[in-house]
């Protein structure tokens, strides 16, 4: 992995007038093909998987993005519930590949939501696409509500009892709930604790601009009130076409359950487990999940 440090160069994208920031890690138009990250939330930042940025000491290229609505990109606090859907974002990401000039042949790695709108992007066969990394994410947003609440009863009784109190009071922006919150997210979502600090900007850019998360998500991981409640791409999967692979943690609020479908049913697909991890091994796990990653990604360099 060593040698000279990837050059980086920061920029935008204008998408329907608004802004994409993004940053490119390594140099486009080398031997091997670029990786456009997908964040998580939705609604978060790019800060919490800048890790995956180790992979351009390998020679590759690393697009990594803030989607519309939070960090770099414009934010757009006025748009209500029909405006941020999945069809937005896929618009934007493929706005962005047409502008950093890479659709003709790339790959594409999604953190949790990234990761369903990397399969949303693979199921519409976009020609360039060529492998897919979906990391700790659901194939459908039901199952991952059923498995919330499993991994909720486990959680102190009291802090249960708590997360439901303010949840039926509609209190989930209190101090009390939140620190309830936390004790999931210890051990279900970063267990490195106190979280690293790309992971805490990320949290703290989400508090500072929840509008995307609460329209889409809700309050929390797993009180799913928001758009994509109902969300599944299941029935869709037979439609990739491209290998895929699928990352998930031992400790994961992705269960095995929520990611089983997408083995199931994709036809050229392997199944990693970081057995140190919970939802972001990324961070939790990062030499290993660059080495599975990258040679993955080795192996579908091909411009087909």
């Amino acid at each position: 992995m060593g040698g000279a440090m990837a050059p980086v160069r920061e920029g935008h994208a204008d998408f329907r007038g608004w802004q994409t920031g993004y940053r490119v890690s390594g140099s486009l138009g080398g031997d091997k093909l670029p990786l456009v990250v997908l964040h998580g939330g939705p609604g978060c930042t790019y800060d919490y998987v800048d890790s995956i940025k180790g992979l351009a000491n390998t020679g590759r290229a690393v697009i990594h993005y803030d989607q519309l609505g939070n960090g770099r990109s414009t934010h757009l606090n006025d748009k209500g519930p029909d405006f941020w859907t999945p069809r937005l974002f896929l618009d934007e990401l493929e706005n962005l590949t047409r502008h950093l000039g890479i659709d003709s042949a790339y790959h594409i790695l999604g953190q949790s939501w990234g990761g369903m709108l990397g399969a949303e992007h693979a199921v519409t066969r976009p020609k360039g696409l060529r492998a897919l990394v979906i990391s700790d994410s659901p194939a459908s947003m039901e199952l991952w509500v059923q498995e919330a609440n499993k991994l909720r009863e486990k959680l102190p009784p009291e802090v249960q009892a708590t997360l439901l109190r303010h949840e039926k009071a509609g209190t989930t922006n209190t101090d009390e709930y939140n620190k309830a919150v936390r004790v999931f997210y210890d051990r279900h979502v970063c267990r490195i604790n106190p979280y690293p600090p790309e992971v805490q900007r990320t949290f703290d850019a989400l508090a500072a601009n929840p509008t995307v998360y609460m329209t889409m998500n809700g309050p929390s991981e797993f009180h799913v009130i928001g758009t994509l409640k109902h969300w599944s791409i299941i029935d869709r999967l037979n439609r990739i076409e491209v290998p895929v692979l699928l990352i998930s943690g031992k400790y994961d609020e992705a269960t095995p359950a929520t990611v089983q479908p997408f083995k199931d049913k994709i036809k050229d697909v392997r199944w990693e487990i970081f057995e140190h991890s919970s939802h972001m091994p990324h961070v939790e796990e990062t030499e290993r999940y660059l080495k599975v990653v990258g040679q993955f990604l080795d192996a579908h360099d091909q411009k087909r």
